[in-house]
């Protein structure tokens, strides 16, 4: 019975207390409600707030945002002076100053100071001065085009070897310019093909491989001793025959010069006495460059007619001869040496600086060689030898009984040059000595020069 009043008792407490938390509960959901709905107006207004912004923001006009400023243009890179001519062709102008300083203990042939080569026979007397001839400038032309495969170019140079103005007690300051070469150049770069066309030098000039001084330039050392080769009005085509390819490059020139001979026909004619109606210069020289080294080989041939214009013409000797000759040659630089040099053989050399400029069938050799050493960067030193010998009976034949012929010349010269940039100073020494003949008389004459020079290359 305890128990069952016990029960009843716990009921009746948990009915009272449920009847008394009812009104709590229903009064907290209600503040939740209240809390959830506020949150929601809240939310509705935040979303009413951010349409009516995107609306605005439709409706406003486009904003124009402006770029920043473009940074400042470079600077233009220098470039070597040139000026403009044709449309798309420039001209850039080179060349050096040179003047030399000399002395000399006989009269030289081809001239004096810086043209000497070889003594005058019986010459006497001393001589010295300075020569600015050497001073030479030229005109590069470049841009030219023949049409889409083929461009061009050009080249006008020109030094005062052309003699002095006038015999008078000023003239000596007043050299006259001479025209060096002329010519014209149509190249085609995919092929390695190149045509050059007027006056340029044949192809028995060593152009690779000129004895290095700062005195004897226009006329180099060994110039018809050893050295031959001359300037001519002709075209020649140079082609490469490795276009493109690694290693050794090889190149094949052929060329055609005018004709040339001394003495020969009017001078009214070509306004020369020498050049008229000559059968032209043949030649060809296959060169080949590798790193460090330059070699070729060149050959030259001429069918002269001696009795002019007309037919004519007093003829020496026989009416006609054939011109020919052989050369090789090349340089080398192995570290601080500068090797060069060359041989040559050949006949009736005369038109282009062969037998020392004596002009008829006369069988000859000659060559020249030049060893230097660059010390450093700025000091060098070179020693030349050069030597030519004609044949004496064709001397003889030629020159005529009694007159005076050329039989043999050797040069020396030792040189010491310093250079800096575009500035050169050299001192050199020549000693030649040449082998002549008069009549049944033999005899040699020495001649010697020393010459301090400088140059500026622009």
């Amino acid at each position: 019975m305890h128990a069952q009043l016990r029960r009843g008792l716990r009921t009746s407490a948990l009915a009272l207390a449920c009847a008394l938390a009812l009104p709590a509960v229903a009064s907290a959901a209600s503040k939740r409600e209240d809390a959830l709905e506020q949150r929601v107006s809240e939310l509705e207004h935040q979303v009413q707030m951010l349409m009516d912004q995107i609306k605005a923001q439709r409706e406003a006009p486009p904003v124009v945002v402006q770029a920043p400023p473009p940074p400042p243009p470079p600077e233009p890179k220098k470039e070597t002076p040139a000026f403009t001519t044709a449309p798309g062709m420039s001209v850039a102008f080179h060349g050096f100053v040179n003047a030399t300083a000399f002395s000399q203990n006989k009269s030289f042939t081809y001239g004096n100071g810086q043209n000497a080569e070889f003594p005058v026979v019986g010459s006497k007397g001393n001589l010295s001065g300075v020569d600015i001839r050497n001073t030479r400038f030229w005109l590069d032309i470049t841009g030219a085009r023949l049409n889409d495969d083929w461009t061009g170019g050009g080249r006008i140079e020109m030094d005062f070897f052309g003699g002095y103005n006038g015999a008078g007690a000023y003239s000596l300051a007043q050299p006259t310019p001479r025209l060096r070469q002329a010519y014209l150049d149509i190249a085609r770069a995919d092929s390695g093909t190149k045509v050059r066309v007027g006056q340029q030098w044949d192809l028995m000039f060593p152009i690779d491989n000129i004895p290095t001084s700062l005195s004897h330039l226009a006329f180099p050392l060994g110039y018809g001793t050893g050295v031959i080769g001359w300037r001519y009005p002709g075209v020649v085509m140079m082609q490469d025959l490795n276009h493109g390819a690694e290693g050794t490059k090889w190149r094949l020139d052929v060329g055609a010069f005018e004709g040339s001979w001394n003495n020969q026909g009017t001078a009214v004619n070509h306004l020369t006495a020498g050049n008229a109606d000559f059968r032209p210069q043949i030649e060809a020289r296959i060169r080949a460059e590798g790193s460090n080294w330059i070699a070729y080989a060149a050959a030259h041939y001429a069918d002269i007619d001696l009795k002019g214009v007309d037919g004519n013409a007093a003829t020496p000797v026989k009416s006609g001869l054939k011109s020919t000759g052989v050369e090789i040659g090349g340089s080398w630089k192995p570290g601080p040496w500068n090797l060069k040099g060359l041989v040559y053989t050949g006949k009736g050399l005369g038109p282009i600086f062969g037998a020392m400029s004596q002009f008829g069938d006369i069988q000859e050799t000659g060559g020249f060689f030049q060893v230097g050493y660059n010390f450093t960067k700025n000091w060098s030193m070179n020693a030349f030898f050069a030597s030519a010998k004609p044949d004496s009976g064709d001397v003889l034949e030629w020159a005529g009984n009694g007159a005076s012929g050329l039989l043999r010349n050797r040069q020396t010269a030792l040189n010491l040059h310093y250079a800096s940039g575009p500035y050169q100073l050299g001192l050199e020494f020549l000693h030649d000595t040449l082998k002549s003949i008069a009549g049944d008389t033999t005899k040699e004459t020495s001649g010697n020069q020393i010459a301090v020079s400088a140059m500026y290359t622009f």
